[in-house]
């Protein structure tokens, strides 16, 4: 079995898969929403999917069968809904869906499923907890925590991290196609904490101070970070998982 994604196997290959001592369904999970004039709607998504790849192939290479699940595109995204391209569910439908899918993929035979999440809208991580917290079986690392915030980039833990330097950095790590060098180099840093705006109750983008959708500072970004920062996130994945199976 060549293929890190689930969806990309016949049914004979997750037959075989799920043989497997403690086969491993990651499920990306993201947002479609603005990041700036100069990285894509899929930002969020994009960033999920790939680091389970990364994962995955750490899982594999330490003797856990790991494979992708199709990535989920959407939840919840109310703070950027005054830039054209945000499209949200609900909370509730937030929930509700990702508690389904967490519990077909055990009822599947996995092991466990991990929900690998990169968008961080308060509302969206309290509806992905509470979903994983309703299915035995299921994960949720979550890099907002002390045990791995701490271990990111200086931006990220200053909370300017929305289409800033961090997120920019991985996206050139993963798709540097997607990014739009020429509006990249034009944007001056918005040195904004969203994480202290929240506290304070703003509840929008511009609410908070950004007038073009994005936080930090996007020209700083370097593909070099990106990839450093995937070797982090995806570490936070495997000792999540491997803890939870006791390896």
């Amino acid at each position: 079995m060549t293929s890190l994604r689930f969806a990309e196997l016949a049914t004979t290959d997750v037959e075989i898969l799920l043989r497997a001592s403690h086969p491993v369904a990651l499920l990306p999970v993201g947002s479609t929403e603005p990041h700036g004039p100069h990285l894509p709607l899929l930002t969020d998504a994009l960033l999920s999917e790939h680091v389970c790849l990364r994962a995955a192939v750490d899982l594999r290479a330490a003797g856990i069968t790991a494979v992708v699940c199709p990535t989920l595109p959407y939840g919840v995204t109310h703070y950027a809904a005054e830039f054209a391209g945000a499209i949200s569910l609900s909370p509730e439908t937030t929930r509700a869906v990702l508690r389904e899918l967490c519990a077909a993929y055990r009822a599947a035979g996995f092991a466990r499923v991990v929900v690998v999440n990169n968008h961080l809208e308060p509302e969206h991580i309290e509806a992905l907890a509470a979903a994983v917290a309703a299915v035995p079986g299921a994960l949720f690392p979550n890099q907002l925590t002390k045990r791995w915030g701490r271990t990111l980039s200086e931006e990220f833990r200053r909370g300017e991290c929305h289409a800033g330097s961090y997120e920019t950095s991985l996206v050139l790590a993963a798709r540097p196609d997607l990014v739009r060098e020429d509006v990249r180099a034009t944007l001056a840093e918005v040195p904004i904490s969203l994480s202290r705006a929240i506290r304070e109750g703003k509840t929008t983008f511009k609410a908070m101070g950004s007038e073009r959708g994005y936080f930090g500072a996007p020209a700083l970004g370097t593909a070099a970070e990106g990839d450093d920062l995937y070797v982090r996130l995806a570490l936070m994945i495997t000792t999540e998982v491997r803890e939870s199976l006791g390896l």
